[in-house]
């Protein structure tokens, strides 16, 4: 390795729906992130890595920081707040808007406790008139000293190679921590989860709350085809209906759609078969959620 090689680890911090799983998904270029509009989506850190010449980037995935209301939503704040001083670059991203309220604010104050350099993200620049961002930068200028401030758009993917570059910058020199061709320290089995339960959480838009978990019972190849056998968890007997569908409607709509992306990722064919089970208040039980795969030093 060259002696000009950097690595490191960078955080994506911001609250919910700014776009942190989109942005991570258009840097390493494929679908690692789940994303939905739905806030406490990301099930737990997914290290994800972006490897050029110039030097390896890991990104770490958190929950959006927000008030916690249950032991889920205290998971998730702990998670974000805690990736704040185990990195070397932290990333926050915002919407474009110059109002700073109370939930920016309470960020502001965690990024001010924090050493390492923090780079401001405005996200969702396509959404606004070109003019408009620079008062969008002065109204963050002022709230906290940033290393710099980057406007990008996720979805379209514009100025997001100029951010690799100011990433790059901050970044010590040093070996790379994984292979060039690796995108993630995930097994396929939780990654199947993660899109499978993305996908309920589309299809179900706002008819259901978004506390299901995806478990996966089974996941063998078997003659060129991978069979699937998996488990939605929700926490109510009238939501399971829901999600069933009428004459399962709805349960073969999302296992028709996850399949689909199922197999991109896996690149074979896939058998996928679900079923819905209800554990009431599983949010709630310190049990449950190591069941489901949240770790538990991170509890």
């Amino acid at each position: 390795m060259q002696d000009n090689f950097k690595s490191g680890f960078v955080t994506l911090i911001g609250r919910p729906n700014v776009g942190k799983s989109t942005l991570m998904n258009r840097l390493i270029g494929q679908k690692i992130a789940i994303t939905s509009n739905k806030p406490q989506t990301t099930r737990n850190r997914i290290q994800t890595v972006l490897t050029t010449e110039e030097g390896q980037i890991v990104f770490v995935d958190t929950p959006g920081i927000h008030k916690a209301k249950n032991k889920l939503g205290e998971y998730m704040v702990n998670i974000a707040e805690r990736s704040l001083n185990e990195v070397d670059v932290v990333l926050w991203l915002v919407e474009p808007s110059t109002f700073i309220g109370a939930g920016e604010k309470h960020i502001i104050e965690q990024l001010k406790k924090v050493k390492t350099p923090v780079i401001l993200v405005i996200n969702k620049v396509d959404m606004v008139k070109k003019e408009e961002v620079l008062t969008f930068i002065d109204a963050y200028r002022k709230e906290c000293d940033f290393a710099e401030i980057v406007p990008v758009s996720a979805r379209r993917g514009d100025n997001t190679d100029e951010l690799v570059n100011v990433i790059m910058k901050y970044l010590p020199y040093g070996p790379q921590f994984y292979d060039e061709d690796t995108i993630t320290d995930q097994p396929e089995r939780q990654i199947v989860a993660e899109i499978i339960r993305e996908k309920a959480l589309h299809s179900l838009n706002e008819e259901i709350p978004h506390g299901i978990a995806v478990a996966i019972d089974q996941m063998k190849m078997n003659h060129k085809v991978c069979h699937i056998d998996a488990t939605i968890i929700c926490e109510r007997d009238s939501h399971k209906g829901i999600i069933i569908g009428k004459q399962g409607s709805m349960l073969k709509k999302i296992g028709s759609t996850a399949r689909f992306e199922i197999e991109r990722l896996l690149d074979c064919k896939v058998n996928l078969k679900l079923w819905v089970k209800v554990q009431k208040n599983w949010r709630d039980s310190d049990y449950m959620m190591k069941n489901f795969g949240y770790r538990e030093d991170e509890m």
